[in-house]
């Protein structure tokens, strides 16, 4: 048996292919283009694992694609590949239409394809798991209640956008086609080998580098907070025993203002890693905020809960003890990944706010 996984060498794909992989012998096929945020650092402890066939590869590439299907034989393809920092599809969208929407069309057609020439079983088993964001949803008032999976769709930056394209692509191909899907919609994630360019590895890295920890605006956009693994634990149980054409909100049930995480985060490396010139708190610095920043973000995950029994395992608490942790233990993967083309991001994304 094997599954193919896009994105497996970025930050949730190489959680969910480790993770995957710790429980079970089914071989995973790994189709990553290593874009900035790919990196096979994050799978080091599987090289000369035999369950692990990494393809260096673009899921624009139909030609490619098919191959993979034809030659592996797959009984899932599970979707992570995506471009997913709001910032940077600000300053460049392109990239973010063709990744997303065009990437995912070609996945869609070419599943389509291998999955109409199956027979018996194979076909019945066959499942296109989409992984997806609660950004689609929009944004929400300090008393709305959480996104349900009924919830209109009103993304509000390129990103989202893009994402919320790629969501009713795949709908479609399911009511059209009939090809059997399921999407899962998740919070906030964090965790170990998340790239420095979020809030909570950027707050690590920086603090640990004395630089300023920049919070957009006044630090109150609120987010769900959802524990990697947590995530990766509630993609299985949908793959598993999700209802074909049903979306899953995965959320972590921890609403948090991003500067009380950031409050958090230096209190963590006060407690774990202290600094001789003081707090870390010293560091915060209020930056102009981003154009149209979502105020709140909640994500209700009762369905997931009342239909396949699934709960996150991690507090916030627990889930972001063991990510400072696991930054200060593997500071020659933080330096592996501040690359040239990191420095120049960050500075072009925050040299130039107040």
């Amino acid at each position: 048996m094997t599954i193919l996984v896009t994105g497996g060498a970025g930050f949730i794909g190489s959680n969910f292919v480790l993770d995957w992989l710790a429980q079970s012998d089914e071989k995973v096929i790994n189709l990553d283009l290593l874009t900035y945020a790919g990196n096979l650092g994050n799978l080091k402890s599987l090289e000369g694992d035999a369950r692990h066939v990494f393809v260096n590869g673009d899921i624009c590439d139909r030609n490619l694609v098919d191959e993979l299907l034809a030659t592996h034989q797959p009984r899932a393809l599970v979707h992570f590949a995506a471009e997913s920092h709001v910032d940077r599809s600000i300053h460049g969208p392109g990239a973010f239409m063709r990744t997303n929407i065009d990437g995912t069309f070609a996945l869609l057609e070419a599943s389509r394809a291998y999955w109409s020439q199956l027979q018996g079983e194979a076909k019945a088993a066959f499942r296109f798991h989409h992984v997806s964001t609660d950004e689609v949803y929009g944004s929400l008032k300090p008393t709305d209640p959480p996104f349900a999976e009924t919830n209109p769709y009103e993304p509000n930056s390129p990103y989202s956008a893009s994402k919320a394209a790629s969501d009713h692509l795949v709908r479609a191909w399911h009511h059209t086609y009939g090809l059997p899907v399921v999407t899962t919609n998740c919070s906030n994630n964090y965790g170990p080998y998340h790239f420095p360019e979020k809030l909570i590895p950027l707050m690590i890295v920086n603090a640990l580098a004395g630089k300023p920890l920049p919070v957009y605006g006044d630090g109150q956009q609120i987010r769900d907070w959802l524990y990697v693994k947590d995530h990766c634990s509630g993609i299985r149980a949908v793959l598993e025993r999700g209802t074909l054409g049903e979306t899953y909100n995965i959320g972590g049930w921890n609403e948090k203002a991003n500067i009380d995480i950031v409050k958090t985060v230096c209190a963590l490396l006060d407690e774990l890693n202290p600094d001789p010139a003081g707090p870390y708190s010293r560091l915060i610095t209020y930056v102009t905020d981003r154009p149209g920043h979502d105020r709140r973000y909640a994500i209700d995950a009762r369905k997931i809960e009342r239909e396949l029994g699934w709960r996150p395992a991690e507090t916030f608490d627990t889930g972001i003890r063991k990510t400072v942790q696991w930054y200060l233990d593997n500071s020659a993967w933080v330096a592996d990944v501040q690359s040239g083309a990191y420095k120049d991001w960050i500075g072009t994304n925050y040299g130039g706010r107040a």
